[in-house]
């Protein structure tokens, strides 16, 4: 989610805010923003889905669950594209990655320690809910150059992915996580760039999207009280789930594909033009980093226990409500104001 900007000056844009040159381009800020509503979205439902009797948001749940990461770690992959490792990449990677899992790892554990009542224990191996993004995207950018060195980078990432679940993962360095969403990252890192771009408002493919939601949306709703939902985290092992490896294994292709799938549905229906909402975007990790603060207060607060969050006309304003709240956290002034916990200045640090 967090795009580092190439060292090279980009072109500028086209009239319809596209580029033509590899760098930054309005689709891919325009995908950010969707996918980072629909992680907001989905981090408000998660206390109902966990919830018997609210088959709809967890089915929906379920739904986002399948494809948003695997579209931000795509997207992750893509503007990772320029990197090299040449000491200015290097230093905004700790600058503007590394630093701020650091900050927000501890700002947001020492929240949830308040809200708990219970003595805050830094410990800045294990993330802190969503700073595992952070951490991953750290250690998949560091490894960039190696997988472009790999005739099949993908069958590669795969089968790295795979053997993850053999491994006795542990939530210290996010690495279930960076294991197994590694081949979403390199999928962006690697394939071909003109087939990438071929997605952006493919008529043929838009004509099979919305189908395919909707059939992903009724088996969702199938899986509602089937499926756990701990299987769409990709952060355990077999162990970790108590299953055999081999089920694990197929599972969790069978999770992949249909992330796969959904994430280039997604992708085929996501706006390629630039507009207001673009900049949105390119500012997304505030909002990201943000908003678990007022999903916690409301735990903590008792309200999704109450009568207004149980109900149908509670729920359709909750995810409103969550929808709005991603998009004023990503405007730019939000930005611009958490710049020194985002991106803070390290020239006293580093060289160059």
């Amino acid at each position: 989610m967090l795009a580092e900007p190439s060292s090279v000056p980009s072109p500028p844009p086209a009239a319809d805010g596209r580029r033509t040159d590899g760098g930054r381009e309005a689709f891919f800020d325009n995908a950010k923003l969707l996918a980072l509503v629909l992680v907001v979205c989905g981090h408000f439902w998660e206390p109902l889905a966990r919830q018997s009797g609210h088959r709809a948001v967890h089915a929906a749940y379920l739904l986002v669950y399948a494809f948003h990461m695997p579209v931000f770690v795509f997207v992750s992959g893509w503007f990772s594209r320029s990197f090299t490792g040449r000491p200015q990449q290097l230093n905004r990677l700790i600058g503007g990655v590394l630093v701020p899992y650091l900050l927000w790892t501890t700002l947001l554990g020492g929240y949830t320690a308040r809200l708990d009542g219970r003595p805050f224990a830094l410990d800045l191996l294990t993330p802190a809910w969503v700073t595992w993004f952070l951490l991953s995207l750290f250690l998949w950018r560091l490894s960039a150059p190696l997988w472009r060195q790999l005739r099949a980078p993908v069958t590669v990432a795969v089968a790295v992915s795979l053997l993850a679940g053999a491994l006795p993962l542990t939530p210290q360095l996010s690495i279930g996580r960076t294991l197994q969403f590694l081949p979403f990252f390199v999928a962006g890192l690697t394939l071909d760039r003109d087939r990438v771009l071929a997605l952006r408002g493919n008529r043929t493919l838009r004509a099979v999207a919305v189908p395919l939601f909707a059939l992903a949306a009724v088996a969702a709703y199938w899986a509602a009280p089937r499926l756990d939902a701990v299987w769409l985290y990709r952060s355990a092992s077999a162990a970790g789930l108590h299953s055999g490896y081999l089920r694990w294994a197929a599972l969790s292709l069978a999770v992949n594909l249909a992330g796969a799938l959904l994430g280039t549905a997604f992708l085929a229906l996501t706006p390629t033009r630039r507009g207001w909402f673009t900049a949105l975007g390119a500012a997304g990790m505030s909002a990201f980093l943000l908003h678990p603060f007022v999903q916690l207060a409301l735990v903590h607060r008792g309200a999704y226990t109450g009568a207004f969050l149980t109900s149908a006309a509670g729920q359709l304003a909750l995810t409103a409500g969550a929808a709005a709240l991603a998009l004023l956290l990503s405007a730019p002034p939000v930005a611009r104001l958490l710049r020194p916990l985002l991106a803070p200045r390290l020239g006293w640090l580093l060289r160059n």
